[in-house]
């Protein structure tokens, strides 16, 4: 059984008015992970609450406020029954030569089209030809062996650097720079692998450390990659950690594009300078191993 606990707090100068908020917090229902509980405490108590379905399945909570006030404190609860699944290689029968594209089956292009388009430039062709090199020029490549291996390259060759705010770094910028945060490894992971026509997406959620040693990440939202391969469906890739499969990481929901699955977003109203910082605190635990990893707070100042 796992426990999480995500606090975040908005903090004003004065009392300010709020517009709608959005939450994605709830973990994805699934045969590898059910949620037996879910609190979620609102403060000021919102004026209407109702969670819905996204277009991907996951739950999104919409909030709408009357009230002013000069903090808005969000705490979400949860206790979930994860049962992850490392993928079994002796399925995974699915590959790629040198020199090629993988092709999936015509019939399963319609719903894949999106994940394998690529969103970003690479006029020089480097994400692309860095992908290429994980593919062997004699024979075939596997591709669960390809993903792992590019997975733990960028796990052993890139720096991580902690930045919540703002949006993923370009792809090349990454790649040149060799450092970025959860959310860049993921986004240059999606990139590369659909350079060599595999569907990807991007992930966001929670790790935690079901052994001693701790997981790169932890104490705030995580962000990963998935890939549809034909023969395994959909195989969890988390480059920060090198990680294959989704042992120590709680999906909460996936889209092809990072800004459909921000954790929480939403609108305020009052003077420019009203805006102080946010606080985040993340506690994710497995409750036979309570206190592997504590809770981790962190605070955002508005820049002067």
């Amino acid at each position: 059984m796992i426990s999480i606990r995500h606090l975040t707090t908005y903090r004003y100068r004065t009392p300010v008015a709020f517009g709608e908020h959005r939450m994605m917090l709830r973990p994805q229902e699934s045969h590898d992970q059910r949620v037996l509980s879910a609190d979620l405490l609102i403060s000021p108590e919102p004026s209407l609450l109702q969670t819905v379905h996204d277009v991907s399945g996951a739950s999104v909570t919409v909030a709408r406020f009357e009230a002013r006030s000069d903090a808005l404190r969000f705490e979400s609860r949860v206790r979930l029954d994860h049962q992850p699944q490392a993928p079994r290689p002796e399925l995974a029968d699915d590959e790629i030569r040198h020199g090629e594209t993988f092709a999936y089956d015509p019939q399963d292009l319609p719903d894949l089209a999106r994940a394998i388009s690529r969103r970003h430039a690479d006029p020089d062709g480097a994400i692309a030809a860095w992908a290429r090199q994980f593919v062997r020029r004699a024979g075939p490549t596997p591709l669960l062996d390809l993903l792992s291996e590019m997975s733990w390259a960028i796990h052993d060759d890139f720096a991580y650097a902690l930045r919540l705010q703002g949006a993923p770094q370009a792809p090349a910028e990454t790649l040149e720079r060799r450092t970025g945060s959860c959310r860049d490894f993921a986004v240059l992971m999606i990139e590369a692998v659909r350079s060599l026509g595999l569907a990807a997406q991007f992930v966001s959620g929670y790790v935690y450390s079901s052994a001693k040693a701790g997981r790169t990440g932890g104490g705030h939202t995580h962000a990963w990659t998935r890939v549809y391969l034909p023969s395994s469906g959909w195989i969890d890739f988390d480059p920060t950690n090198g990680l294959v499969g989704n042992v120590d990481l709680i999906r909460v929901a996936s889209a092809c594009d990072p800004r459909q699955v921000l954790p929480l977003h939403g609108t305020w109203a009052g003077a420019p300078g009203d805006f102080l910082g946010m606080d985040v605190e993340v506690d994710v635990a497995s409750e036979e191993a309570r206190g592997l990893q504590p809770a981790t707070r962190l605070r955002i100042a508005q820049g002067r």
